[in-house]
This record gives structure tokens, C-alpha cells and sequence, in this order.
């Protein structure tokens, strides 16, 4: 019996496996290897399109800010660039992160410049101050981010994403009020709404998956876009330094047990990290909330304010409890809808996690019932200080 021959590169192929094995330990080993060899299929299949790719910026409908300085003919090159482009959209590969390992070269990818006029970038700083994603950015790498935006007029009911397209750009908002419409049994439903901030786009970028929702602008309104490339080379990549540093702390948050282990990977991926000084106050009772709190080092104090006897509010605080590392504060306002219940103070120098409230509607699902669980005890707490009944759920 003649022996078999050994088909070319398959040498190199299972020794790659091999290493990416001994390097990450996957716990599941058939499950890794799908991913692996899916990732170098795509792999291939870019590299079969020209290296220095368009930006995938033009869509139906949008219209963009352009450059006076520009002549005739290079916007009519880059308009034939664009709409060449606009067609030979990537193949999206379901519920597979994408790996900025496999992205060595990304370096040698042109950086994407679009020139901006003082006051765009003044507004586009403005917009994005506040931008989770942008937080543990360096300086010289948000300078970057903020050169790589572009400027994108909308009109009203003009569909900037629509659900199970493939992922071009990312969005933060300028202004305009958007809704998030999701198909369900072949119905849209609106599950909520972006008002003059905010940003999305984010998650079909970060793992490879078709649009999750539809976003459409209800009136007149600007974003500012940033391109599929520039979106993997920075902030992918921060993003998978930020897993390395976050995945054993995260392992050990009691709230986020319940989860799978994707789930608090992609939680991993929007943190955003607040160092606040001794007796710093990091939440006041009363405000609006727009996020949430995980201590990673540290302690924190959560304030009330008291009653008089006749049950008008005083401006004493009184200690009700307190939070160290791995505990959470900041979830009760947003599982109620209602303005923050207590303020909180650093006690000593403390650093904490920060989850948006559009992360934490979109990730933290899971975990609301364990949380509204949690308000019984803040109610026996107070009613054991005030000696009386509150309702902290409505």
C-alpha cells in the first residue's frame, strides 16, 4: 500500500494551531479550532482584495461634510474609490471576536486622515469627551482616533445602520435624537433611543457580526463616523490589551458569575476606569444616572440623606453602607428608571470600573434580577436607620 501523501502547507497549518494552543489554553479545544481556522479562511479571503482599502464610508442616503480644500478631481477619485467599495462589502463571520493578533500588519495599513477646520474638531472633541470607548486611549492614540473621524449630515428617517448588515463604521452622536428599531417575528419594534449623545455601531465591528439593530435619525442631525480599519487598529486592539489586564478581576465580580464567559469579555470591551481622590465624591443623590460602578481598588461610602420627623429631608448624610473591590454601586437608578437614591464618596484613593447605560441595558441584562433582589436589603437598611417604610422600586 503506497503511503499517503501529505497535502502542502498542512504542516503549517497544524503547527500554528498547535502554538496558538500552548499560547491561550483554550478550554475548549474543537471549539478553538473552528475559530482558528475561521479566522485564517477570512484571512485569506481579504487578502485577496487590494491592501490599501477604501474607506467604507458611503452608504444610501448619508451625506457628508466635505472638504472645500479639495479639488474637483480628487473628489470625483475619491467618490469613484467610494462607491466602487460600497460594493465589495466583507463577509461577516457570526459570533467570532475578531483577534487583533492576527492583525500584525496592521501598522503598515495607511493611517486615515480626514482634515478638519478648527471648529469641526473643537465639536468633534466636544462629542466625543465622554465616549467609554475612547477612555483608556493615550493621548497620541484619541489624537489619532479624532484625525481618522468624519463628519456625517443626516436627515430625518435616513437609516444610518440597518439590522443584519455587515459592519462598516462606528458612530459617535454630535446631535439628533436616533432610534434603535429591532425586528422581532417580522415586526420592528423601537427598544429605545439615542438623545444628542452617545455612540453606537461598536459590537459588529469588535466581533466580526452582522448590525444587531437599526438606527434611524428622527430629525436633522450629524455624527461623526470612523471606519471599519482605523476602528480594529485602535481601539480593538487597546480593547484586547484592556481583556488581559480586566478578565481575572472580572472572573471574580460575584454580580457577573451568572454570565457566560463571552458575556463578560464583551463587558470587558466597553469598561471605562475613574480614579477618584480621597473623600471625592463620585455620585450625588438626586442626579440623573448615566452609569454604573464596579470598585476595582479601593473603598467607597454610600451616603442618605436623613428625615426630619416630620419627613422633609435634611442635608445630614448618613452612612448606609459601604462597597470595597469586586462590589458594585451606581445599578439602582438605572434598574429603577429613577434619579440616583444615595450619594457615594471615596474613602481613600479608589479606582473604579465604568459601564455606560447604554452597555449596561445592552449586556447587564442578565444580571437585573439578582440586582432587584439587592433592593429589599437597601430598603431593610434604611428602614432599620429611618424607622420607616420606603419603596425604592417605584
Amino acid at each position: 500500500m503506497s503511503s499517503a501523501e501529505i497535502p502542502v502547507g498542512l504542516k503549517e497549518l497544524l503547527q500554528g494551531y498547535t502554538l496558538e494552543v500552548l499560547r491561550r489554553r483554550p478550554p475548549n479545544l474543537v471549539e478553538f479550532a473552528v475559530q482558528h481556522f475561521t479566522r485564517i479562511q477570512e484571512s485569506q479571503r481579504n487578502d485577496q482584495h487590494a491592501k490599501k482599502r477604501t474607506i467604507k464610508s458611503a452608504r444610501k442616503g448619508v451625506t457628508f461634510d466635505t472638504n472645500p480644500s479639495k479639488s474637483t478631481k480628487d473628489d470625483e477619485e475619491e467618490e469613484e474609490a467610494i462607491i466602487s467599495d460600497k460594493y465589495n462589502r466583507r463577509v461577516s463571520v457570526c459570533a467570532e471576536a475578531y483577534n487583533p493578533d492576527d492583525d500584525e500588519d496592521d501598522d503598515s495599513e495607511p493611517r486615515v486622515v480626514h482634515p478638519k477646520t478648527d471648529e469641526q474638531r473643537r465639536r468633534l472633541q466636544d462629542a466625543c469627551k465622554d465616549i467609554l470607548l475612547f477612555k483608556t486611549l493615550d493621548q497620541e492614540q484619541f489624537s489619532e482616533v479624532l484625525d481618522g473621524m468624519f463628519e456625517v449630515l443626516v436627515k430625518p428617517q435616513e437609516h444610518i445602520i440597518d439590522q443584519g448588515d455587515d459592519g462598516d463604521n462606528f458612530y459617535v452622536i454630535e446631535r439628533g435624537v436616533y432610534d434603535i428599531v429591532v425586528q422581532k417575528d417580522g415586526v420592528s419594534v423601537c427598544v429605545g433611543q439615542y438623545d444628542n449623545k452617545g455612540s453606537f455601531g461598536e459590537l459588529a465591528l469588535m466581533y466580526n457580526t452582522p448590525r444587531a439593530a437599526t438606527i434611524i435619525a428622527t430629525q436633522e442631525g450629524a455624527l461623526w463616523g470612523l471606519d471599519r480599519a482605523t476602528f480594529h487598529r485602535l481601539i480593538v486592539k487597546n480593547n484586547a490589551k484592556k481583556r488581559r489586564m480586566y478578565e481575572a478581576f472580572i472572573e471574580c465580580v460575584p454580580l457577573l458569575k451568572s454570565l457566560e464567559l463571552s458575556e463578560r469579555m464583551r463587558i470587558v470591551d466597553v469598561l471605562g476606569a475613574r480614579v477618584f481622590k480621597a473623600g471625592e465624591r463620585i455620585l450625588m443623590q438626586g442626579e440623573l444616572a448615566d452609569c454604573f460602578y464596579i470598585v476595582e481598588s479601593g473603598e467607597v461610602k454610600i451616603m442618605i440623606k436623613s428625615k426630619t420627623k416630620a419627613g422633609q429631608q435634611d442635608n445630614t448624610e448618613v452612612e448606609v453602607a459601604r462597597c470595597t473591590r469586586g462590589q458594585y454601586f451606581g445599578e439602582l437608578a438605572l434598574v429603577t428608571n429613577k434619579p440616583r437614591a444615595a450619594s457615594v464618596y471615596a474613602v481613600g484613593e479608589t479606582k473604579c470600573l465604568v459601564i455606560d447605560i447604554q452597555a449596561f441595558e445592552r449586556l447587564l441584562g442578565p444580571c437585573k434580577e439578582i440586582m432587584k433582589r439587592n433592593i429589599s436589603q437597601y430598603e431593610d437598611q434604611l428602614v432599620a436607620l429611618f424607622g420607616s417604610s420606603v419603596d425604592l422600586k417605584h
